[in-house]
């Protein structure tokens, strides 16, 4: 689609649908998160050590496979568009998630986890939808406020899985995710509006998938890897930060609510602050934005790993929110600038394999790092992870910084 037929087509109608999708899908996502290393717990006698090593297996499992299935499905939605590739990702996951409620063997658990990563791919099927029926100079905008509805569903998600696992239990939580995914599918099934038509070639020219011919691949690999640095260093915290709370609260209380709203606290900043860089980004440009993400999330991460007062750990994550909100809606932005429209989803599936790749190591160098050391450890490795991180965009993506980009 030229600019043009973006700009008469229905991308307001679709980035609102789809605002709401990604926000029940945002949802289902997190509320299971905060009680996931708990979950683990049950399975066993497990001491310390082994809960966290489990864990980090658990988050690690789907990621591990959503990396390696990530490109194959963006090369089937260039050909056969976006909106299949949404029906797919969220009735799998539904049929996975319930699943997940009946298990009691923490490797059947990682299992599961590791199908769950065959059906991935809503969100960035969803925003390379959006990306590619968006006119150019609405994209920082449109991708900043398609954020907002997914971190939106993330922001609630793990305060409405904290009350259920208390009043109920963690298993009813997961039957209750396969529920909103069902609601999530039937929803992109009968709303979504996708005008797509394949770009044809000419004679018996094939559509060059390989990622180092693009004009700018220097560019949109750096932000591949960025991608993956980024996610490192949030889903490093994820296996932990329940067992932290619990720490921090001296075992003492309602570990499950609390940890939910400390894990739903960037979301507040998230949905506040994307629109607004986004369109910043827009107009002044979206590197700006990118590299002050960087400078205020290492800022925010370091004294998180030196306080010893849950609430001080929550408002230091409500301001993670902010950097949250500045980066990666800024590299989406950034990497749909750069690359060919018939390449759209392939590109945006393989950030998401590095996002991927991210979220594994993530769990598992925070599974490991609080087995080894403790877990204030893992949010000062966070930091430093993401200086080296911005060190390489300043030095190897000079364009981010030196131009409007």
């Amino acid at each position: 689609m030229d600019d043009e037929s973006r700009r008469k087509g229905p991308w307001r109608r679709n980035l609102t649908v789809l605002w709401f999708c990604t926000f029940v899908a945002g949802v289902a996502f997190s509320e299971i998160m905060p009680f996931l290393s708990l979950y683990v717990g049950t399975m066993g006698n497990f001491s310390r050590s082994q809960v966290t090593i489990y864990s980090g297996l658990v988050y690690g499992a789907t990621a591990l496979v959503t990396a390696i299935a990530s490109p194959l499905w963006g090369k089937l939605a260039d050909k056969k568009g976006r909106k299949v590739m949404l029906l797919r990702s969220s009735l799998g996951m539904a049929f996975v998630f319930a699943m997940m409620g009946f298990v009691h063997n923490v490797w059947l658990l990682i299992l599961l986890r590791a199908i769950q990563g065959i059906f991935a791919g809503y969100i960035p099927n969803a925003q390379a939808l959006v990306a590619a029926q968006t006119p150019m100079a609405k994209s920082g905008a449109a991708l900043g406020t398609l954020t907002t509805g997914y971190t939106s569903g993330m922001l609630l998600g793990p305060v409405i899985g904290g009350a259920l696992a208390q009043l109920f239990s963690i298993r009813l939580t997961f039957i209750i995710t396969a529920i909103l995914l069902v609601i999530t599918f039937l929803m992109s099934w009968g709303l979504v509006t996708e005008q797509f038509v394949p770009v044809k070639l000419e004679g018996n020219q094939k559509q060059n998938y390989n990622l180092r011919a693009l004009p700018n691949a220097r560019l949109i690999f750096i932000l591949m890897l960025s991608t993956m640095i980024i996610q490192l260093g949030n889903n490093s915290i994820a296996p932990i930060i329940s067992l932290y709370v619990k720490e921090l609260m001296h075992h003492q209380g309602s570990v499950t609510v609390v940890a939910g709203i400390i894990a739903a606290l960037p979301g507040i900043s998230n949905i506040i602050m994307a629109p607004k860089l986004g369109r910043y980004g827009d107009a002044h440009g979206s590197g700006k934005v990118l590299l002050f993400g960087y400078l205020f999330a290492i800022v925010m991460y370091f004294p998180q790993g030196l306080i010893l007062n849950v609430w001080v750990l929550g408002f230091l994550r409500l301001m993670v929110g902010v950097s949250d909100a500045a980066l990666f809606p800024e590299i989406q932005t950034l990497l749909t600038k750069n690359s060919p429209v018939n390449m759209t989803s392939y590109i945006f599936s393989w950030n998401q394999s590095f996002q991927s790749l991210g979220n594994m190591f993530g769990s598992l160098l925070g599974g490991f790092i609080a087995g080894i050391f403790d877990y204030n450890a893992v949010f000062i490795t966070t930091a430093l992870l993401l200086l080296v991180n911005f060190i390489l965009l300043w030095r190897f993506a000079p364009e981010v910084r030196l131009k409007k980009a």
